[in-house]
């Protein structure tokens, strides 16, 4: 009994421990955005994106972005992946197959993650409504407002998410992080293809990341309390058992 009560201890210890850390991340992205947002709504942060988007263009030509022709093609094609279709698509991929193995609560989460990022990426972008960059010409269509990058948010939201649940299913510690850091730099790749192709501002990239996964750990930490308190038992490791409480969403 004593050894089962360490144990027991140690696990509990672990899932406070997660809990905290989710948080102090969450508060340190929302101030990440804020500083972030307060700087472009005064102006003091166009001297940082032109330079950027200036290092990314050949000196004396703003509409040629440095690097051979294959290399354009090949950041249109991961600027893609942060596209609404290809987003959508994964998603909606993802809740078929935990709604065909039983796995709901799974599917739900997945599901409100990334509806209601989108719906927080279009307020936002209504609420700053942020001009498009004037300074290069823009290497593929846009149609909507530039703060925060919606491609970087939706993607941060999308491939972290989907990452961490698949994660999950493996019991190797090497195999988790392996998922979750291809996730990440899918994540990191379709940002900066955003500011290479000239359609955001790199401030619009940075927020759109910190929002994106502050969402995302919010979504992560909500099901964690919720499973905790046994009003969303967790079936993503068992399909056979909706109602069997396993392990939170987000332990990977």
């Amino acid at each position: 009994m004593g050894r089962l009560s360490r144990v027991v201890a140690e696990v509990r210890q672990r899932v406070e421990l997660t809990t905290v850390a989710l948080v102090t991340l969450i508060t340190g992205g929302l101030w990440f955005f804020v500083e972030i947002a307060d700087e472009v709504a005064e102006g003091e942060a166009r001297r940082f994106d032109e330079a950027i988007l200036l290092a990314l263009r050949t000196p004396g030509a703003v509409d040629d972005p440095i690097g051979p022709l294959w290399f354009e093609e090949v950041v249109r094609d991961l600027s893609a992946l942060g596209g609404v279709a290809i987003l959508c698509g994964a998603a909606l991929a993802a809740v078929g197959y935990l709604l065909a193995t039983r796995r709901r609560r799974a599917a739900l989460l997945v599901f409100v993650a990334v509806a209601g990022g989108q719906l927080l990426s279009m307020a936002l972008k209504l609420g700053f409504a942020r001009p498009r960059p004037d300074l290069v010409p823009h290497g593929m269509a846009v149609h909507s407002a530039s703060f925060p990058s919606g491609h970087s948010m939706l993607s941060a939201i999308v491939w972290l998410t989907l990452g961490v649940l698949l994660a999950r299913l493996h019991p190797r510690r090497t195999i988790k992080l392996y998922i979750v850091a291809w996730a990440t730099a899918l994540t990191l790749l379709v940002g900066a293809s955003r500011v290479y192709l000239g359609v955001h501002w790199p401030t619009d990239v940075l927020a759109g990341w910190a929002m994106g996964a502050v969402w995302a750990m919010g979504c992560w930490t909500v099901a964690r309390w919720l499973h905790r308190r046994g009003t969303m038992p967790d079936a993503t490791t068992d399909p056979g058992a909706e109602g069997h409480a396993g392990p939170s969403p987000t332990s990977a």
